[in-house]
């Protein structure tokens, strides 16, 4: 059903969702929607709080999206000068006809892509994300050899790294499978961002649930996470 706040001149609009949940949770659309799911038990009004307590976080994020929508909905033609973001940089796309080898490389601040028929669109998105694949698998497996030593002193088994595409979360843990699965978007995102979401999965395995003992030792093991995940929603716009 739909309800609204308003919040000093903005009126903020929501859908509730009733949902199995524990928790209430909050999600800002790149449409601008605002969904809340939450289970029967949770009163409207607690939720019309829960709502008025997030406004300012809910605008930031719908003014953030109205920002970059436009850009966001061109379709990508994979032609000279379009721009790809890589590890939390722009780069722009130089398109060069070959008749040898075909595939990508990060030359000089520039992406290559050496292609035989330059016509070729979808051949052309898939040497990229071939690309970017193997490079998700390549720096995913550093960021776990660099943050496992912060908590292999509890006795946490070493995980394994999935990588899979993911709409509502940037990483879950897998516990008795003892694997983290990152979604493969992270690679867009700076190296720092990446540790996080690893050390946030990890720390999983020791605290099931977000509760007070999770956030307190994901605290001490990376004091300035809060900044790292405000990188994450903001510029790259998803919640954990």
């Amino acid at each position: 059903m739909e309800y609204h706040i308003k919040y000093g001149s903005e009126i903020i609009e929501y859908e509730v969702r009733r949902k199995n949940v524990k928790n209430i949770n909050l999600n800002v659309q790149p449409d601008m929607r605002v969904i809340i799911s939450a289970s029967n038990e949770v009163p409207l009004d607690y939720i019309n709080k829960f709502v008025s307590n997030k406004a300012p976080w809910i605008i930031k994020q719908q003014k953030y999206f109205n920002r970059v929508q436009p850009d966001s909905l061109l379709k990508k033609e994979y032609v000279s000068g379009e721009s790809f973001k890589y590890l939390g940089r722009q780069y722009r796309l130089k398109v060069r006809e070959t008749y040898g080898v075909e595939g990508v490389k990060l030359y000089q601040g520039y992406f290559y892509l050496f292609i035989r028929d330059k016509n070729n669109n979808e051949k052309k998105k898939k040497l990229l994300n071939e690309w970017f694949r193997l490079k998700a698998i390549s720096i995913f497996s550093e960021s776990l050899d660099r943050v496992y030593p912060l908590v292999a002193k509890y006795g946490v088994i070493k995980p394994k790294v999935s990588i899979r595409t993911m709409k509502a979360r940037w990483g879950s843990c897998l516990y008795k499978a003892e694997t983290i699965l990152l979604n493969f978007d992270l690679i867009i995102s700076p190296k720092y961002c990446i540790d996080y979401v690893v050390l946030h999965e990890i720390i999983h395995f020791i605290h099931r649930s977000h509760n007070k003992d999770f956030y307190n030792l994901l605290t001490v093991l990376m004091p300035d996470w809060r900044k790292r995940k405000a990188i994450l929603d903001e510029e790259v716009v998803r919640e954990l």
